[in-house]
């Protein structure tokens, strides 16, 4: 129950940011303003969660994807997910600061000690992690009704307006998507 109301509260989020992010390339700058300030409070927790070890370089990590962020905004598909696109960028930018700091260290360290720079909840993040690859393996029409609805807890309505999908599309997504999981998954084991 307390997974579905996160999910649910990452919806919310993400449904917000989009808006303030819509908002400001429409022209709108106190809300893309809004925007950068809510993203980086979002930012600065992905990054220090990573990097329990490094805080230092999570605010530069923070400070270099909102300006990729800004910088390629004009990129941004509105119809697709803005999580998806900002972790994509925010993810490119923690590897580059990993290989930085590879070459700056020489490669003295084996990459069996990488796990160190990471926040010891690993479990929980590898089964995250484990679903996204099997979510990301689906079309959006069914994989955004499956993250709205069954992980995000929210109704058919809501999905349907957030997804731009009629509510029978959601429902039919849902049917169809987790079909296609338990298929994946029964191939896999």
């Amino acid at each position: 129950m307390e997974r579905i109301s996160e999910y649910g509260r990452l919806a919310a989020s993400e449904k917000r940011l989009r808006d303030l992010l819509v908002l400001g390339l429409a022209g709108d700058a106190n809300a893309y303003e809004v925007f950068l300030r809510e993203l980086s409070t979002h930012l600065r927790a992905f990054f220090r969660k990573r990097l329990a070890q490094l805080s230092t370089e999570a605010e530069d990590l923070v400070q270099e994807t909102l300006l990729a962020v800004h910088n390629q905004r004009h990129t941004y598909d509105v119809d697709q997910p803005l999580t998806s696109w900002v972790h994509a960028i925010a993810k490119y930018k923690l590897i580059d600061m990993l290989r930085r700091r590879s070459h700056r260290e020489a490669l003295t360290d084996s990459l069996d000690d990488l796990g160190d720079f990471f926040s010891a909840d690993e479990d929980a993040a590898e089964a995250r992690r484990d679903l996204d690859k099997l979510l990301d393996q689906l079309p959006d029409r069914q994989r955004l009704p499956i993250i709205h609805m069954k992980l995000g807890g929210l109704s058919v309505a809501a999905t349907a307006q957030i997804t731009g999908m009629s509510e029978s599309a959601v429902k039919v997504g849902v049917h169809r998507g987790l079909k296609a999981l338990a298929a994946k998954v029964r191939e896999d084991t």
